[in-house]
């Protein structure tokens, strides 16, 4: 299956650095609208046989403009929701931005049942988004568009990807509407074949990439 895994477009949040995880969120910027009635256009040679988007309005406000060009319903789940920010949630100072990422890059690099402050640990993160990309998979879709979140996508990712690893997606902020492409599936594993625009070797991204 091909699994491309959509950041949502900018949200007043994203403008002011702001851990903003509940529900429902914020909707999308002006800027975040053209990004999101951009896409289209740009996945015009991906195939999508369904779309999933979190139950923060972004992802769906993101995902809308693809639904009507492609005449596909939207499922909403809450397990591809971004990572829980917990105590940190609205803060938008640079230690509370710093522990987030910290605690939340810690999962794929072994260490998931640290918990953010408050929050979910990466045990139960990655189960909450692993069972969603479950469901995909048992569905039959050979292709699938999830409109997801900077920090969730970048964790699971590096978690999940046989190619990818903490240190990639620390170094590898991903920015509003861009795409993560995986191949693969829940049971023979996945490997990523895009990161934004950049193309990862299947071997894994070499030093200094």
């Amino acid at each position: 299956m091909r699994l491309l895994l959509i950041r949502h477009g900018q949200t007043p949040s994203n403008v002011g650095h702001l851990l903003d995880t509940t529900v429902p969120g914020p909707g999308l910027t002006e800027l975040g609208e053209q990004q999101a009635a951009a896409l289209p256009e740009r996945l015009a040679d991906e195939k999508i046989d369904v779309l999933y988007a979190s139950t923060l309005v972004r992802t769906q406000l993101t995902a809308a403009p693809l639904a009507q060009a492609r005449g596909l319903e939207v499922a909403i789940r809450d397990g591809i929701r971004e990572i829980t920010a917990g105590d940190l949630e609205m803060r938008g100072d640079a230690a509370s931005n710093d522990q987030y990422q910290r605690v939340a890059f810690s999962w794929p690099a072994g260490k998931p049942e640290l918990r953010m402050p408050g929050g979910e640990n990466g045990v139960e993160m990655l189960a909450r988004y692993d069972a969603v990309i479950e469901e995909i998979a048992a569905s039959g879709a050979e292709a699938a568009a999830v409109v997801s979140h900077g920090a969730a996508i970048r964790t699971w990712s590096a978690a999940r990807a046989r190619n990818l690893d903490a240190d990639f997606a620390i170094a590898h902020p991903l920015p509003n509407t861009a795409v993560v492409v995986l191949e693969g599936s829940p049971a023979a594993g996945w490997t990523a074949v895009t990161w934004s625009d950049l193309d990862i070797p299947a071997e894994g991204p070499q030093p200094g990439h």
